[in-house]
């Protein structure tokens, strides 16, 4: 890429707050240690019979990470809620004994809130996720995880977004008194700082040109191939649609072919082998494959930091991020500034 290109990528707010993602987890682990443990031993003490999740857009993508992060590690159902339920049909449910987690950067969307507000009357424990301590969310919050990401300026949200996964992390942890992760995440600025100089530039001559794409994760990582999806959709104007390694196999698997490329992300864990045979079985019929997290033969590797598979998805997200932003400006986009697009979006 030239050097007056390069220039114009890296001068973005996008690039700029992505490539800052590290010190905002760094903000985080530096506080809250004590509010933290004990958020973990108050949901030990409710014991939820289930984990509901509401959120929109990116923080929508950290509740799939969640529902599978909570259920692999705390074994509770975890579902996302539908918001229309409250905010538009009015209907109230019995929740004694759930754990209700909303997931914004500002806290201030009108349909997110009136969820709080319902889910709290129908009994409801409520766990905030926000990076605005002074955001209504936070208010009616019984219990709260500040992301401590800084102002976020890009509609594009990035460092809010890993600093949720963090928060989550953090939560489950100490929910679960799981020792290896909480050292894990002690070590994740820095595998962050790794992630994002990582050179994931061999993608580019494919994405550049490309009018479709697959974006494809299981398990852990499906969140991190939906957040991948619409960044691609939103700052590249690149039509890109996240399944499920073993839902691409049904309908969607139809129309892949040399014209439809496929991202695909692993992390090392159970679901790793299949998203590594569907990677080989795509590239044998002429797709062309990016792969991160495994090998796969006939599709293009792009390179990874090894780490505990409910960390590596916060990692493959800061390495795509970047490319991202530089695809972005290739692709003659501007990444701050999406068409219709505004940083607070209020839904009813």
């Amino acid at each position: 890429m030239s050097a007056s290109r390069n220039s114009l990528v890296e001068g973005t707010r996008m690039f700029q707050e992505a490539a800052s993602a590290s010190d905002a987890v760094r903000a985080q682990l530096q506080h809250d240690a004590a509010a933290i443990q004990g958020i973990g031993a108050q949901v030990r003490r409710l014991a939820p019979r289930t984990v509901i999740t509401c959120a929109r857009g990116s923080s929508d993508h950290a509740a799939t990470f969640a529902k599978y992060l909570i259920e692999t590690r705390a074994g509770v159902l975890t579902a996302s809620a539908a918001p229309s339920v409250s905010s538009v049909y009015g209907v109230s449910q019995d929740l004694r004994g759930c754990l209700f987690i909303a997931l914004s950067q500002s806290g201030r969307s009108p349909d997110l809130l009136a969820s709080v507000a319902a889910a709290k009357t129908a009994g409801a424990t409520i766990l905030a996720l926000c990076n605005s301590s002074d955001a209504p969310l936070v208010a009616a919050a019984d219990l709260v995880i500040e992301l401590r990401a800084g102002v976020e300026t890009s509609v594009a949200a990035t460092k809010s977004y890993l600093a949720t996964l963090a928060g989550l992390l953090r939560m489950v942890a100490a929910w679960t008194q799981d020792a290896a992760l909480t050292a894990a995440l002690e070590t994740l600025p820095a595998m962050m700082d790794l992630s994002w100089a990582l050179d994931w530039s061999a993608a580019l001559p494919l994405l550049e040109s490309a009018d479709h794409l697959y974006v494809v994760g299981r398990g852990l990582g499906l969140g991190a191939a939906q957040e991948v999806a619409l960044k691609c959709k939103e700052t590249c104007g690149l039509h890109a649609e996240a399944f499920s390694s073993a839902e691409l196999r049904h309908g969607p698997y139809a129309l892949s072919g040399p014209g439809f490329p496929a991202l695909l992300f692993a992390q090392r864990d159970g679901t790793q082998a299949g998203v590594e045979t569907l990677g080989r079985e795509l590239a044998a019929r002429g797709v062309p494959v990016l792969i991160a997290g495994a090998d796969a033969s006939g599709a293009t590797p792009l390179p990874t930091i090894e780490a505990l598979p409910e960390i590596a998805p916060l990692l493959l997200v800061q390495s795509a991020y970047r490319l991202i932003a530089t695809l972005s400006v290739r692709r003659g986009f501007d990444p701050d500034h999406p068409a219709h697009l505004r940083k607070v979006t209020e839904t009813v």
